[in-house]
């Protein structure tokens, strides 16, 4: 934990903030931290700044704040990432926000298994838990927003092309296709498939709604590694 962030419910005056629970623990097992110690501290969808111990016992931390520091400039980028395994979803979820993508769909595609939908791991405290860690490990305070779209068709006829308008729009895929480009200084979206890659057809949609094929090589990467580096090669 590189920031501890702050909730809006820790807060009791608008400069003091009570904790418990996991960031407590933290505090106790992984800092070691003690009475008078400063630490870096953000809040949720706010800024960041320093915070110092005015207390701290097993039951609670209490804190003074202060907070004058804006969090790090997002990536220009909506991410399309075809839904991945449960398991592997909570480590993405984390690489992309400690990344600092700022918007994430989650896209059902052939190759997605109908059982990864019903993933406890998909419910919203299960994915801002997930956020919240990459946040905490990047030092951030904006969490991305997630969208869900369990329809392909729909979602890439009537809503990718104006998600995709005015973008560098890419698809993520092994094949015959253009190395993907290199520190691009425009917006980009990009949409990563599933292991396996997407279908011809997918493949064929994505392009009538402005998405272009590039490939990183001859590899075949898992998605939690070809997430981070198409977004390292890309910014």
């Amino acid at each position: 934990m590189n920031l501890l962030l702050l909730e809006d419910a820790d807060f009791i005056t608008a400069e003091r903030a009570v904790l418990s629970g996991r960031r407590l623990k933290h505090l106790h097992e992984v800092h070691g931290a003690a009475s008078g110690d400063t630490l870096r501290v953000g809040r949720v969808g706010g800024l960041m700044g320093r915070g110092t111990l005015l207390s701290l016992n097993e039951q609670q931390a209490e804190l003074h704040v202060e907070l004058d520091q804006p969090p790090p400039t997002k990536l220009p980028l909506t991410l399309l990432l075809a839904l991945p395994r449960p398991k592997m979803l909570k480590r993405t979820l984390q690489t992309i926000a400690a990344m600092g993508v700022p918007r994430l769909v989650l896209l059902n595609s052939y190759r997605v298994e109908k059982s990864f939908w019903q993933t406890p791991f998909l419910t919203p405290e299960a994915i801002r838990e997930q956020l919240i860690l990459g946040l905490e490990q990047a030092r951030d305070t904006l969490l991305p927003e997630v969208l869900i779209e369990k329809r392909f068709k729909p979602f890439v006829e009537d809503r990718l092309p104006q998600i995709a308008a005015g973008t560098l729009g890419l698809v993520g895929h092994p094949g015959d296709f253009p190395a993907c480009p290199r520190a691009v200084e425009q917006p980009v979206t990009l949409a990563i498939g599933p292991e396996g890659g997407w279908i011809p057809y997918e493949v064929e949609k994505l392009q009538e709604a402005g998405l272009q094929p590039v490939q990183l090589g001859a590899r075949i990467l898992r998605v939690e590694t070809a997430v981070p580096a198409l977004l390292a090669r890309l910014f």
